[in-house]
Parts: C-alpha cells; structure tokens; sequence
C-alpha cells in the first residue's frame, strides 16, 4: 500500500448541503468523476457539474422511498476492494465494480428531528442506514479510501490534493477514518439513547456521544490534558452559549459557569430577577431581588470573599446598572439570557472577563442522563429534577413556620440541591445568608455556613450575622439533634430537611424546645 493515492472517483450524498457545490466544483476541476443520489446529486447538476446517478452505476433504481439506494455490491465493492490484492482487483474487472476513492457523506438529521419533538414514526424514518454503511465501508478500507463525514474536512482533503497532485496521504486518511468511525458511533449513541427513552426500562448496553467543541489548554490542573464536547442538543448552557468577548473559557470555567446556570434556571424570570455566584461548582451566593442588580448585590453580600474570580448567573437580561456593579470585583465568567449593547460595551472595559449569552434558560424539569465514569464502567442515573411545592411539605413542629419563614424555605431547598453534600443553606428574606459545602460531617456545614455570616457581618459592619432570624436548608435529614442546634446557635428560627433519620423525634423534640419550626419534604438532594 502506497502512502499517497489519487482521488479518481467521488461518492458524494449528503443531507447538510453546506459547501457541496464549492466542494464538488474542485474535485470536478481536477478531473474527479462524481457519483451522486437523489437531491444531492440535483444540486450539483444545478451548478452545471456533470454526475452520474448511483442507479445508473448499480443498474439498480432508487426504491422503497429512497430506503435502497446505495445498499449495492457495485457501491460497496468499489469501496472495501483492496487496489493491491489480485483477487480483488480480478473481482471487481469480472463484475465490472468501480473503485470509489473518496465517499462525503452526512447523515439524515436524526438529532434535529428528535429536537424539534417529531413524533415517533418520522424519527424513525430519519434513522440512516445507507450512509453508515458507506462510512463504515470506506473507513474500514483508508488504506486507500478517504471518507468525509464533517463540512470542515472539505478544505482539508481539497489542500491534501492540491498538495500532492491530486493524491491524499495516508495519514489523512486515517484521521479521516476516526472520525467518520465516531460519526457513526456518536449517531447510534443518538438513536439508542432516544429508543431507550421511548421503551423505557433500563437498556442493557448505553453509549455516550459528543462532537469537539474546545480543545482546552488543559483540565483542572495544568499537567491534565482536556476537551470540551457537545452532545447535540439545543439546551440552553454553557455548550450552546454565544461568547461575546473574553479569552476561551477553560475546563474549570466551564464546569463552574454550567453548574451556575443550572441553579440560576430554578427561578422563572417571571418570578422576579435572580442571581447566583458560584465559586468551584458551588454556589457562594444566590439571591432574588427587585431588579437585577439588587439581586446581585445581595447574593454577593452572602460571602464576598469567594466572590472573587467567580463565576455569575443571571435570569434575566443583564442590564448596565447590573453590568457595572459586577465590574466592582475580579470575576471569571458572567452567563445570562441576554444582556443590552450598554452592559456588553460596559465589560468590553474588562478584557479577562467573559460574557455569554444563552437566549434563554434551561428547563431544570427536563429529562435527562447523569453520567459519571468511574473505574472499568460508568455511573448512570438521572439528573435530579426533584421539585417540591408548600403542599408537600409536613409540619413536625409545635410552631409552624410563618408565611416568610415558609417563602424562605422553599427558596433555600432550591438552593440547596445545587450544593455539594454535605449541604446546610442559611437564608433571609430571598437570599443566602451562609452556605455550608462539600463537608463529611453535616454538623461541620452548619458551623461553617454560619461562621461566614458571621465574617460577613463584621466585614460589613453589621449588628449582628444576617444568620438572626434566618431559616436553614439541609440536604438530607439530621442524623443527630446537634446540626440543628448549632443551627438554632446561629439564630435560625425554622429549618427544612428531608426527615426519615432513626432520630427523627430526638431532632424534632430539639427544635420544639429551642422554639424551632421545621417541615419535612420527605425528599433529599445528595449531590456528590
């Protein structure tokens, strides 16, 4: 097998006609004969380009609705025929087979069908067969096949063979042969993820599927190679965000700004502005408001040291009175549904920070997978969209909470899903006052969480921590009476756990004697 090997003949059909014609017109210029099917092939003719059917080729028509076409030994034979095997040769000369040097295929767009909530007999008709099979085909023979699945690779095989009289390199073709190989595995992923949802059950094999997006400059440390992939969809992130200005983001930056937009697309924008600051995938202040930058500035008022270089979630436009009090302190990554010209030219001041753009927030009550890989397998399971609402909530308390207390509850378990167990969320009228993360004990999230209030009070010259008269959230139940009595320590007048501890009458018994109201939601969000 020799390195470089000349492109004589073209498979081209494609569902995505992006560049087609340019595409053909070159391979065409350099004498390149094309074979084509269907709408493609009448794109090119209506470029004035000279192609030959696949039917005429295969003596076979299009049939069944297009479902037959290239399915043929006189296709497949021209592409899995090694050039230097005598009996392959021998065998393509007896049954008169041709051999096809370069196939551009793009695949029926099953993603985009399923995305636009197509009902189950269209998605399945967008279920490609013909052109997996050609890729698979082609990119099974690269010793002397190029296969083309991406737009971006046209320019790259048009350059080869500019290069190199027509001929392309092995070395391309085997990086072309990779990726036509995860193409095809990324678009099964596709299929069998949405079959596995539409059966229902738990599916005995489960693959995983993405496009590169970013190559990073590195991971969470800077000996840590990584890369950013999108799965397809059109979920409103970080994945699909417009970036407006700022240097590439970066694996960590990415990670902190999806997991506080996640939380920031709790609160519907028509429930009122809301903001969340997030610093290493937990949030260090989250806070509703009367505009934008009220919420701001009390969600940065919960812990304004970790503040810093974080990264900040906005539910609604960000607006210049906002824009401008961000610019107060150093911050990474600022993400919202939009943002006005006066709050876009206002951060251009500020080269290191980032602004994106969403066109809107995510639904934190869809669907969808949680994979975690760990050794020799991974961990599936799905996201937690777990939601309660004041008529799941049981009073276990001699006193029940009052209609603030009540508010601030369900706020602060809202919250309190998006931190990291062991969670304890201190909150005052719409806002964190204190969070407590990520510690083994839950006891220790207590005490931390209100020893934060209480640098913040003595840094901001307050009274008294905005702990006194606060409600607290935990994650999960209370083994034992002593995170709720630090709680009540602190200045908490009611809290709100999941219950079901084998101590649950010793924590409630604790907090009827220090006046507590507390209300069970008999759910609980372990987040690790």
């Amino acid at each position: 097998m020799a390195d470089l090997y000349p492109v004589k003949r073209a498979l081209l059909s494609v569902s995505d006609k992006t560049g087609l014609v340019d595409f053909g017109q070159a391979l065409a210029a350099r004498g390149v004969e094309l074979l084509s099917t269907g709408g493609t092939a009448k794109a090119l003719r209506a470029a004035g380009l000279d192609v030959r059917d696949v039917s005429e080729v295969t003596g076979f028509p299009e049939m069944m609705d297009g479902r037959v076409k290239t399915l043929h030994p006189v296709v497949h034979g021209g592409l899995l025929a090694l050039r230097d095997d005598a009996g392959h040769v021998a065998s393509m000369d007896e049954h008169g087979i041709g051999a096809i040097d370069l196939v551009v295929v793009n695949l029926y767009p099953f993603e985009e069908t399923v995305a636009k909530g197509a009902p189950y007999g269209e998605v399945i008709e967008n279920i490609d067969i013909g052109g997996p099979a050609m890729i698979r085909s082609a990119a099974k023979n690269h010793g002397f096949v190029n296969i083309v699945v991406d737009v971006e690779d046209y320019d790259v095989v048009l350059a080869e063979m500019e290069a190199n009289d027509g001929q392309t390199s092995y070395a391309l073709r085997q990086r072309l042969a990779q990726t036509a190989y995860a193409r095809t595995a990324a678009y099964d992923t596709a299929v069998s993820t949405w079959m596995a949802d539409a059966v229902g059950g738990t599916p005995r094999r489960r693959t995983f599927g993405g496009t590169l997006t970013q190559t990073l400059r590195y991971g969470e440390n800077p000996h840590q190679s990584a890369a950013f992939y999108s799965d397809g969809s059109s979920r409103a992130g970080v994945a699909t965000a417009t970036q407006h200005q700022g240097k590439e983001l970066s694996y960590n930056n990415i990670n902190d700004t999806d997991a506080a937009f996640e939380l920031v697309s709790e609160f519907a924008p028509a429930d009122g502005p809301a903001v969340a600051i997030i610093k290493h995938a937990n949030p260090c202040g989250v806070a509703t408001g009367d505009t934008l930058a009220q919420a701001y500035t009390r969600a940065f008022d919960c812990d304004r040291t970790s503040a810093f270089g974080g990264i900040i979630a906005l539910n609604q436009t960000l607006d210049a009175e906002t824009a401008e009090a961000i610019t107060g302190i150093f911050t990474e990554v600022v993400i919202a549904p939009d943002a006005t010209a006066e709050a876009i030219a206002m951060f251009e001041k500020k080269k290191n920070l980032r602004l994106l753009t969403t066109g809107g927030l995510a639904d934190p009550t869809a669907a969808r997978l949680a994979p975690r890989q760990v050794s020799g397998g991974w961990l599936v399971q799905d996201r937690d969209v777990g939601r309660i609402s004041r008529d799941d909530l049981r009073v276990v308390t001699k006193r029940a909470p009052s209609e603030q207390e009540m508010a601030d509850m369900l706020f602060a378990w809202t919250v309190a899903k998006h931190v990291k167990s062991n969670a304890i969320i201190y909150v005052k009228d719409g806002a964190t006052v204190g969070v407590g993360a990520g510690q083994m004990s839950r006891v220790d999230s207590t005490r931390i969480a209100a020893r934060k209030a209480q640098d913040m009070a003595e840094a901001m010259g307050l009274p008294a921590p905005l702990t006194q008269g606060s409600v607290v959230a935990s994650d999960a139940f209370f083994p034992f009476a002593d995170g709720l009595v630090t709680a009540a320590e602190a200045g908490a007048s009611a809290l709100i756990q999941p219950g079901g501890s084998m101590r649950d009458d010793e924590v409630i018994a604790a907090a009827d004697e220090a006046g507590l109201a507390m209300v069970f939601t008999g759910m609980r969000h372990f987040r690790h």
